[in-house]
């Protein structure tokens, strides 16, 4: 009797992965293959030395001010269109694929730390033949752009912080099932190959509270860039090396100007963890955009474009048209 009980467990078990694989089964997607769908005319595939290549997109005035654009966890230089269509008149835009992400892949040495994601922006800025620029970025890439802050302040000339992760959690995170299942120990290995394009789906939604960010075209970007190869085993490395994160002692009083943007509704990072940092840039304007979530730049792009140019232009001289 129990050994037939065990084969009946067995066999449902079988018959439940299976299932699970054929309703989430996704394989890698080559680089050429999304060169096709996600590079265009103003794409670089820059050598920035040690066997790393980023995809990158320099646009606007060569002697404009240069903003260096950081996105988040699992998102892409994509995610700046709406800021570098709305910027790049009178301000040049520098925006890339991160390590781990999008077109420029896995990182060769498998580091996604901070301070190798904090390297590789100080290697794109040389790279650029920049020595002082505005950084910004959301989320992860908020935490990237306040740890380089601390580590090269004499290079910036502003510091954009858009939810950006970092600080401590004035509220507990309610993440997205994405980041749910990225965290769990196990089951995340099977991401690798199991990722249905209904969990991305639910994931940006979960992000944004303007909804209209999730269309069809945008859901497929993010579905796509992550089974870029190595990328998904990439997420997974480096959700594990932020678990062992160590939280910043506070700056204090950095002269450095900073535009602090936030949405209101963010679920991920809390609106009130804009008041940590503001407390270390005394010379900061920080603006909540109600009924936003996580995503500012995408889900209100013109209004958020607009506060950064408007800030920008008393931080350094813009280009003249």
């Amino acid at each position: 009797m129990i050994g037939k009980i065990f084969k009946w467990i067995v066999a449902l078990l079988l018959i439940g992965f299976i299932a699970l694989f054929v309703w989430g089964y996704a394989p890698e997607l080559s680089v050429e293959e999304l060169k096709a769908d996600y590079a265009n005319g103003e794409s670089e595939f820059v050598g920035l030395g040690g066997g790393l290549t980023v995809h990158l997109r320099d646009e606007g005035p060569k002697d404009a001010p240069a903003i260096i654009l950081l996105h988040g966890s699992n998102a892409s230089l994509h995610t700046w269109d709406g800021w570098t269509d709305r910027l790049k008149d009178t301000y040049r835009i520098i925006r890339f694929d991160q390590a781990g992400h999008g077109l420029t892949g896995p990182h060769p040495k498998d580091c996604y730390t901070i301070d190798c994601y904090v390297d590789v922006v100080d290697r794109v800025a040389a790279n650029r033949g920049l020595t002082r620029f505005i950084l910004g970025g959301n989320s992860m890439g908020g935490g990237i752009s306040y740890a380089y802050a601390r580590t090269h302040p004499e290079k910036l000339a502003g510091l954009i912080l858009v939810d950006a992760s970092g600080a401590p959690q004035t509220k507990k995170a309610d993440l997205p099932i994405g980041f749910k299942i990225a965290r769990t120990p196990g089951i995340n290995r099977l991401t690798q190959i199991i990722t249905p394009r209904s969990i991305i789906e639910t994931s940006l939604t979960q992000s944004v509270s303007n909804k209209a960010v999730v269309t069809p075209a945008n859901v497929d970007l993010y579905w796509k860039m992550l089974r870029r190869e190595g990328n998904r085993r990439a997420t997974g490395l480096r959700f594990a090396e932020y678990a062992k994160r160590k939280a910043y002692t506070p700056l204090k009083a950095s002269p450095i100007p900073a535009l602090i943007l936030w949405g209101a509704d963010d679920k991920l990072i809390a609106a009130s963890d804009a008041k940590w940092f503001a407390a270390q840039f005394p010379n900061s304007q920080t603006k909540i955009y109600k009924d936003i979530g996580h995503l500012p730049m995408e889900e209100t792009p013109e209004k958020s474009a607009a506060d950064v140019k408007a800030w920008a232009g008393s931080v350094i001289s813009p280009a003249r048209p």
